[in-house]
């Protein structure tokens, strides 16, 4: 690993994590060059297995990993330095797999894929990580795909753009579990069902907050549902399919971004190595078109500053592409090599002094 030294000033940044068990750095930290977008590598740490998702915190000084194990956990580090720093210690989660987690109202929340739970862990005003859990919510159910959904695989979890709910997405039993958040506990408030055996993995939601876009891992497709935050109802409307033509064999939809700007949705499809582009038509996706994500197994997909960043899980590399203003259409710009890259955060880094 390059060293951080005195590199590592105010600017962009970004935040790539990977599979260290098949050959992953850990958390990889590049800068982003204004303008082009392009990455650096500055450096990375190690000290945690299976940094496969990351997310940073609002004011951008900390940043937080899951360790995608067996027994699972959630970092905390500290990026008001050049270096990013871990926080105490890995705090476990209760649950397999986490493979996702997001900032909610002064807590961590993590998907644990191979337990079929979300877990809460409280952030304190440092940023640090309380010692333990406050609460595990353990997701039943199953679908007709098998193996793939004999139990629960809760895949995502993240806020609603209101704030004032908390959405979970399972893979395992086909549906959508909205939830509020309070006194560190997790409550369903509704559990939505989606097409059994779509698998959905992501959802991603409208920036305008009417419509959220459910992405299928066990049928190439995206479902387009309605959002009424006022009461917290998703609605299914539609699927659109992900690909202009019926896959070889299994397609593996993976990430899901829509624009700043609400025209236009992105996917990957690790199967088919492509991104594909949706314009935004109202309550209807229409797929404009799809190109190479320049590498092999695109298993997570960011947008940041007019950009798309795509992790390229087997080969090893993060590659970033600029968007067409009038088609959305991506051009590929250019890679950097990131053995098993998993996802990528970018933000803004302080000024070191």
């Amino acid at each position: 690993m390059a060293d951080f030294g005195r590199r590592e000033r105010r600017g962009t940044r970004a935040y790539i994590g990977s599979f260290t068990a098949a050959g992953g750095q850990g958390i990889t930290t590049a800068s982003v060059a204004a303008g082009s977008g392009a990455l650096t590598v500055l450096g990375g740490v190690d000290d945690v297995p299976d940094p496969a998702y990351l997310a940073l915190s609002p004011d951008g000084d900390t940043l937080y990993a899951v360790s995608e194990t067996a027994d699972g956990a959630v970092a905390a580090y500290r990026l008001t330095g050049g270096k990013p720093e871990l926080i105490g210690s890995p705090v476990p989660v209760g649950g397999s797999g986490p493979t996702y987690l997001s900032l909610v109202a002064g807590h961590v929340l993590t998907a644990n894929y191979g337990s079929g739970s979300v877990t809460v862990v409280p952030v304190r005003p440092d940023g640090a990580l309380a010692d333990a859990p406050t609460a595990v919510l353990q997701h039943t159910g199953s679908g007709p795909h098998t193996p793939r959904q004999q139990g629960p695989h809760a895949h995502q979890v993240q806020p609603d753009p209101s704030g004032r709910w908390v959405v979970d997405v399972d893979l395992g039993t086909d549906s959508v579990r909205v939830c509020t958040l309070a006194d560190g506990a997790l409550d369903v408030h509704r559990e939505i069902a989606l097409r059994p055996g779509s698998g959905p993995r992501h959802l991603a939601f409208h920036p305008y907050g009417r419509y959220a876009y459910v992405l299928n891992e066990l049928t190439p497709t995206v479902t387009v549902c309605h959002w009424d935050a006022d009461d917290g109802t998703l609605k299914p409307l539609a699927e659109t399919h992900v690909l202009p033509g019926a896959p070889a064999g299994d397609a593996y939809p993976s990430g899901i971004v829509a624009s700043p700007d609400g025209r236009f949705v992105w996917t990957a499809t690790r199967g088919e190595d492509v991104l594909s582009t949706f314009a935004v038509a109202g309550e209807e996706l229409r797929l404009v078109g799809t190109v190479t994500c320049a590498g092999h197994w695109p298993r997570a997909l960011t947008e940041a500053g007019g950009f798309l960043y795509v992790a390229n899980e087997r080969s090893g590399d993060v590659s970033w592409f600029a968007v067409d203003p009038a088609t959305g259409l991506p051009r590929y710009e250019g890679s950097i090599e990131a053995p098993a890259a998993s996802c990528v955060v970018i933000g803004q880094v302080a000024d070191e002094g």
